[in-house]
Order: structure tokens, then sequence, then C-alpha cells
């Protein structure tokens, strides 16, 4: 939407206790896809940070919530008018503030946003269940996403108008769909950060999210805090959120980050988005799938039994501005952990391109890129590959076999 953005009720936390600032900055992958809108699309970027409210949707805006809701006033709810100026100066926010509540019976909050206002409104029984810290909590939490949209003079929320339209076109590509589910994900966890702040502790943090996501009204975070570690322990998969990260996941991100761990943003990046995958590529993933892919044929060419001019010329098919000095891809970059089996699927099949160029080189070539494929995890995969794709008899298949199996003895 272009003047209000609604954010759903599921508030985070973190573990913790001290009151040491935290400075809320944009996560990496805001950062990440805002340079990559300005770079490969300027006209885009240039049309969306171009956009402004006009004022008689502003005033539609403002109408519809009065219509929906029961504004809190300063007057009528001096306590929570109070919790918010606490919450606005922590946050270092300077905004006019509308306060409501809905109808809906379910606990939570949202915030809708113009430029200069945040309209946060309250749902169920937040005021009569939490207490005042938990309450700063939960506005922190909303008033968040409104830092975060006018941080760096407007950029993420341009992003989030870019990505916004771009769902709004039924032939949306899935990497645009996967950029805005991500996207999405990552301003829940710096709302999150938000809600610590506002606390200024995270426990009462972590209440919120307990207690928004089940509606009781007395919760031990600290127990919740154990029992998201042993969901991470038995099953640490990466998120299937659409909107919101899974509740144990954003209690672990929040509790990571006030506490200052040195892996908190890798820790995200496999719990967000996991390995690279073609089941999932999104707008950065396609960017990181073509290096990588660049990379890789760069450590085929180091390898003496490839290293050919009709291997150089194959690199070239694949990159027509392909160098004599391309940087070859590390075991890290091929780690299980950064790529998954489609990726590995896919990257055994560059490796055919190349192994099966030169007929005299054959025999070491498919030997070296068969080393390769069993470095990254991906033996089996890769032999089938050869079965299938390459029509290597029984025979050769064995000998490659028992060589593969001498040396890994050896």
């Amino acid at each position: 939407m272009d003047a209000a953005q609604p954010k759903d009720d599921d508030i985070g936390a973190a573990a913790g206790a001290h009151a040491a600032p935290h400075a809320l900055a944009p996560l990496p992958y805001h950062q990440a896809l805002v340079a990559h809108f300005k770079r490969a699309e300027p006209e885009v970027w240039a049309w969306a940070s171009s956009l402004s409210v006009q004022t008689q949707h502003a005033q539609e805006l403002r109408t519809e919530l009065l219509r929906k809701t029961y504004r809190l006033t300063a007057g009528s709810h001096p306590r929570v008018h109070a919790l918010c100026g606490d919450v606005l100066a922590r946050l270092g926010i300077e905004a006019n503030v509308t306060l409501y509540q809905a109808g809906d019976g379910a606990m939570g909050a949202s915030l809708w946003f113009l430029p200069g206002e945040a309209h946060v409104v309250l749902a169920g029984a937040v005021l009569e269940r939490l207490d005042e810290i938990e309450l700063s909590a939960l506005l922190g939490h909303e008033l968040a996403h409104y830092k975060l949209w006018t941080l760096d003079g407007g950029d993420y929320h341009t992003a989030q108008r870019i990505l916004d339209h771009c769902m709004a076109d039924p032939q949306a590509a899935s990497s645009h769909a996967e950029s805005a589910r991500r996207y999405s994900l990552h301003t829940e966890i710096f709302a999150d950060r938000g809600a610590a702040v506002a606390a200024q502790a995270a426990l009462p943090a972590v209440a919120i999210l307990v207690k928004v996501h089940t509606g009781l009204g007395n919760v031990d975070p600290t127990a919740y805090l154990g029992q998201a570690e042993e969901v991470e322990r038995d099953d640490p998969r990466h998120s299937r959120g659409e909107t919101h990260p899974e509740a144990y996941l954003r209690a672990q991100a929040v509790d990571r980050w006030w506490r200052g761990a040195a892996d908190t943003d890798s820790w995200l990046r496999q719990r967000l988005q996991g390995p690279l995958s073609f089941d999932r590529l999104d707008l950065l993933d396609q960017v990181e799938l073509r290096a990588l892919t660049r990379s890789f044929i760069a450590r085929l060419l180091a390898m003496p039994a490839l290293d050919s001019d009709a291997a150089r010329q194959q690199a070239r098919s694949y990159f027509p501005d392909w160098g004599d000095q391309e940087p070859a891809a590390d075991d890290e970059a091929l780690a299980p952990d950064r790529i998954d089996d489609s990726v590995r699927g896919y990257l055994h099949s560059v490796m055919l391109d190349f192994a099966l160029i030169d007929a005299d080189q054959r025999e070491t070539a498919l030997l070296e890129t068969a080393r390769l494929a069993a470095s990254m995890g991906g033996r089996a995969e890769f032999l089938a590959a050869l079965k299938r794709d390459a029509g290597l008899g029984k025979r050769e298949l064995d000998k490659l076999v028992r060589r593969l199996d001498q040396e890994r003895a050896a």
C-alpha cells in the first residue's frame, strides 16, 4: 500500500534483562534488497520513491479507522499515552501517534503508516492483560515498523511499495513473491527488536509474544525460550512463515540480538532463508546463483583434466564476458548448509557439460568431477546423473566407483 502499512499482531522478543542501549538498524536482507532495486531497477526505484500520499487518501484512512475502532484519547487513557511517549523517545521517533482500540477479540496490535503519522490499533484485552512493561513492548513493536519506514530517507518503505505493487500483479514472478515473503519476515524481526528496546529488557518482550500467540494472561518467558531451544535442537529448519516467522524463531532471534551474539546475522540467514534452493529463489538468490555458477566453473577449469581451449569456450557460452582471472568457488560456498539438493543437481549438470568435452581426457575428468561431487555431499546423485544424463555404462561406472572407494579408503 502507498499510504497505509498494516502489520499483524505476533509480537516477539528476547531473553536477558540488561538495559544497555541497542541501536535499531535495518537488517542485512533489507539493505541488500534496497541496494538490488537501486542497482537493477533504477527506473522502478525512482517511480516508487516519488510516490506521495494523496491528501484525500490519507483522510480516507483516518475516517476508516474512526469508523471501525474506538479512538483512545490522552484524556480518557492517560496511562497508555504516557507509555507511548516513553517508547517514542526510546526508539528515537518523532511522529504524531494516534491510538485506537479495535473490536476484534483476539489480542494483538497493528500499525497504519502515514508520513509523520503513526496510527496504532490495539485489539483484544491488551490494556487489561498487559502490565506497563509488556504494553511498552507491544507499542515498541508496532512503532518500530514506523521507524523502519522512515530510516534512510524512506528507502525501506519504498522497497515495500515495490514489493506490494509486484504482488498486486497476477503475473508476478515467484521470485517476487519469495522476496516479499522474506522482506516481511525480516521486518518482523526488526520490529521484535523494537519491542525489546521499548521494554528496556528482553523477557517482557518474550512474554508479549507468548501472550499474543496463546491468549494467556500469565506466561513464563524464560520457559518459552527453553522450549524454543528444544525445537531448534530437534528441528533446525528454516522458517515457513508467510508474513511472520514462527514464534519460537522470533524469540530466539531477538534473544541473540539482545545478548549481542556474534553469529546473529548468519543464524538469521539460515533460519529465515535457508540454503540456496531452486524451489524458492528470490531476487537476491537469482544474483547469488549466477555468481555461484560463475565461480563454480572457475573451480572446474582449475582442474588439470578440464583446463582446455574447449572448456574455456564452454565457459564463454555461459558467460560471454568470461575472463582469465575468475575467482573459484571454495568448499564453504558448496557446503550442504549453503546449497540444497536442487542446486547440487544443477551443479552436477554443469560439471557434466565440462567433463565430457574432451574425449581424450574423459576418464580423468569424470574422476575429478566425481571427487568434487563427493566433497559436496552428492556422490550418489552425481553417479546417477552420469548414468542417466551422460549414458555411462555399468562397466565404466563400476570402474569409477572402485577408484573413488580406493581413494576414500586410503
